[in-house]
């Protein structure tokens, strides 16, 4: 069965390049009729805080985006050690003793001499007594994991063919001075113990998983599927920060982003297929190939998203937004009336309640100092109170007749008074709702 794993740290809230991730592994998973696992990546007991792994939960929830399981790293701390134990059983996890300072040293001697910056392996060479004399001066040291110094190959979902030499790579600390387990070991044993069959996460981690692979290996895992999506950048190429607050999915959520509207979009983004609206994550699923993306940096416009949700909206049906419109005020009897008259202009759920407020307690008018006289002298044309679907056209055949206006001459300063709006629905649909005389 597949099986995949969505692992954000709850040390911020979700942003577009999270959800990315996200929706690539939970679309797999969903197509092939397997498990989607949300995994809490909370060892950093400092970062991790409890509002942030429910405000994870609470915005998956919100685009559809369920989980079968929530696992929480915190509480599998005996299994990491256990592994730990295992592999300096094996001579394949040694300590380091050298400061940050000492380290980035060596990297610019090496750097200098037009080596790569790599750990030379010296902790290696320390003695048991040597080991000592540093633990007492410095603490516990860190924990690196050897590396066999072989190509590390696979074929990535996206990338296809790719190796990399590990004599290129700097063993990889797993364990922290501190004793913290960091996100290599970690993930490793669980991708283990769960069985995770595949893994789609940003390009920026191609050099991770070639130490996972023979992380992997050493602690006798099968290894998943591996592919790498390309980075987000801004609309003009620039880097995207997840600090970013128009790209937190709490802002856009509270900008009235439509959940579909947002997944259409990053479901297709940066691959050989169009953008296309859909309704559901099911719908989405039915035609997501990975093998579709490409390699490229990536651009997402949040401006991209407005025209969507637009969309999206003015396609639902009456009983998708019956509950909006209760909530803000329409009486039963006037909702479906309401709904099919505005949704046409409308790009978030919001703008309805402008609309409402409109009928319901009249508008401002929007009138030229050239055109006062005229209004005044159309207003004094309208026809009674409550208004028909048949109002405007009669009103607006005698206002033409009393002044010999026409056309655009004659429309625009009737709707400017009367909405208050340069643009809207058509006028003949408005007039019914309107639940007080026009003001003359």
């Amino acid at each position: 069965m597949t099986v995949t794993r969505f692992a954000p740290s709850p040390t911020g809230y979700l942003h577009i390049g999270n959800l990315r991730t996200a929706l690539f592994n939970f679309l797999i998973a969903r197509k092939a009729g397997g498990q989607f696992i949300l995994r809490l990546d909370d060892t950093d007991p400092e970062r991790s805080k409890p509002e942030y792994a429910e405000a994870i939960q609470e915005d998956l929830r919100w685009l559809g985006l369920t989980w079968d399981r929530l696992e929480r790293q915190s509480s599998r701390l005996d299994r990491y050690e256990a592994a730990a134990d295992e592999l300096r059983a094996m001579g394949r996890l040694y300590e380091c003793f050298e400061t940050p300072t000492e380290l980035e040293l060596k990297r610019k001697k090496q750097l200098n001499m037009g080596k790569p910056p790599v750990y030379d392996r010296a902790a290696l060479a320390l003695s048991e007594a040597e080991k000592e004399r540093l633990r007492a001066e410095r603490g516990p040291g860190h924990w690196r994991f050897r590396l066999d110094h072989e190509r590390i190959e696979w074929e990535d979902g996206i990338l296809g063919h790719l190796s990399i030499d590990a004599a290129s790579v700097s063993d990889p600390v797993l364990i922290r001075g501190d004793g913290q387990f960091l996100y290599t070991l970690a993930s490793v044993c669980d991708d283990i113990d769960y069985g995770i069959t595949d893994v789609v996460r940003g390009s920026d981690h191609v050099t991770n998983t070639a130490t996972q692979i023979q992380i992997i290996r050493a602690l006798g895992g099968e290894v998943p599927r591996f592919a790498h999506h390309s980075l987000l950048t801004g609309p003009q190429g620039e880097a995207l920060s997840k600090r970013l607050g128009t790209l937190a999915l709490r802002d856009l959520r509270a900008r009235g982003i439509e959940p579909m509207a947002l997944l259409s979009l990053l479901a297709r983004l940066g691959s050989s297929d169009p953008v296309e609206l859909r309704h559901s994550v099911d719908e989405l699923a039915e035609g997501f190939e990975l093998s579709h993306f490409g390699s490229a940096p990536t651009k997402f416009d949040p401006d991209d998203l407005v025209p969507l949700t637009a969309r999206l909206l003015q396609s639902l049906p009456f009983e998708a937004v019956a509950e909006d419109i209760r909530a803000i005020g329409v009486p039963d009897g006037l909702a479906r009336q309401f709904w099919e008259t505005v949704r046409g202009n409308i790009e978030t759920r919001a703008d309805m309640a402008g609309w409402w407020k409109l009928f319901s307690e009249g508008a401002e008018p929007l009138i030229a100092e050239e055109d006062r006289e005229f209004v005044e002298q159309a207003l004094a044309l309208l026809p009674p109170h409550p208004y028909t679907p048949e109002t405007w056209g009669e009103w607006t055949a005698a206002v033409k007749r009393a002044t010999g206006r026409k056309g655009k001459a004659l429309f625009m300063p009737l709707r400017k008074a009367v909405t208050g709006r340069e643009r809207g629905p058509e006028m003949a649909d408005v007039m019914p709702l309107l639940q007080k005389p026009v003001a003359a």
